[in-house]
């Protein structure tokens, strides 16, 4: 049996989501009270367009139903963390159009020592029993926030994170890449040396794909550029950039690179800020896009109209997303539609 993985931009039947609940990245109670009215903002967005059913855990149903209103389905499952795009399986699709769901080895993005994945670990499995769709295994350790496909055979992919010891210690690049062509239907991978720099802080991922580059269509890739020449971004993604613009995709197309400016804040709680528009979410007839109450939110949000003039673009202020460690994207996970006959 043969399976693909969707791109982004094919239809959905809803989208599934992960309610924030006492963990570490959630330190105290204003944290999390902050991050939950992030997530909600991030749902209600989302629901304007196709279903939402949010994953909450024991005991936080109230606080869910409250922020989130009267239209978005809720779940109750035991969580760790609320990363849906990482934790949940990663759906595709057989030649008959029936769904199936991968399920990646999750271990706290590199067994990281604020991690928690005793629940999260087995999110894949129960919302593709929510989903009514088999599981796909795999020995990966992989998350969903570290690939991104054309829908066409081309995946992009990270060394710091797939190649990474956290991870996978031991696999070469060609395993890895026969396992995730195995699993996704493609045929090509374009890999990236590395993420942004503030990813590889306390809270980040240490490199995922989703907030440096993203296919917009086949043959068209987004990509986050740092301007300013003082963040440490602006050699890596020159880097990236001009290994983008040198790459063909499976169809053997020359990638056109669209490039997004990072916003013009530098810095956020001390650190390298690594604010990206990249880390988008396509939902049926929708983009929900990072904001950040900058100068260069309209200028993203112009670049996203014109590359999806059929689709609404929505602002939504990331910043407390990115905090603990993430951004719209990673909140969030598409469940394709079936195309059963």
């Amino acid at each position: 049996m043969t399976y693909r993985m969707p791109p982004e931009w094919a239809p959905h039947e809803r989208t599934w989501m992960a309610w924030p609940g006492p963990n570490p990245t959630f330190t105290d109670d204003e944290e999390l009270a902050g991050a939950r009215t992030a997530w909600a903002s991030v749902a209600r967005a989302v629901r304007r367009f196709e279903p939402v059913t949010v994953v909450h855990g024991p005991g936080h149903a109230e606080s869910a139903r409250q922020l989130l209103g009267p239209d978005i389905e809720l779940v109750e499952r035991e969580l760790d963390d609320a990363w849906m795009r990482d934790i949940g399986p990663t759906f595709v699709k057989d030649e008959q159009g029936r769904l199936a769901a991968v399920d990646w080895v999750f271990n706290g993005w590199g067994g990281q020592d604020w991690a928690r994945w005793e629940h999260d670990s087995k999110i894949a499995r129960r919302v593709a029993d929510l989903a009514g769709v088999p599981v796909l295994g795999s020995p990966l350790v992989n998350e969903g926030g570290a690939l991104h496909v054309d829908g066409e055979g081309t995946v992009l992919l990270t060394d710091t994170v797939q190649l990474g010891v956290g991870r996978n210690p031991g696999w070469t690049r060609a395993q890895v890449e026969a396992e995730v062509h195995a699993r996704l239907g493609t045929t090509k991978a374009i890999w990236l040396p590395r993420g942004l720099a503030g990813d590889y802080g306390t809270y980040g991922t240490q490199g995922h794909v989703d907030i440096v580059a993203a296919f917009a269509r086949p043959g068209v890739v987004v990509a986050h550029v740092q301007p300013d020449p003082a963040h440490p971004d602006h050699e890596v993604t020159k880097e990236i950039i001009g290994l983008l613009a040198s790459r063909t995709d499976a169809r053997g197309r020359r990638l056109e690179v669209v490039e997004v400016p990072a916003p013009t804040v530098l810095e956020a709680d001390g650190h390298w800020a690594d604010y990206s528009y990249i880390n988008h979410y396509l939902c049926n007839g929708g983009v929900v896009l990072c904001g950040f109450d900058d100068p260069r939110d309209e200028l993203a949000a112009g670049i996203f109209r014109r590359l999806f003039p059929r689709r609404t673009v929505t602002l939504i202020d990331a910043r407390t997303i990115f905090a603990g460690g993430g951004g719209v994207h990673c909140v969030t996970q598409q469940q394709p539609r079936a195309t059963v006959g």
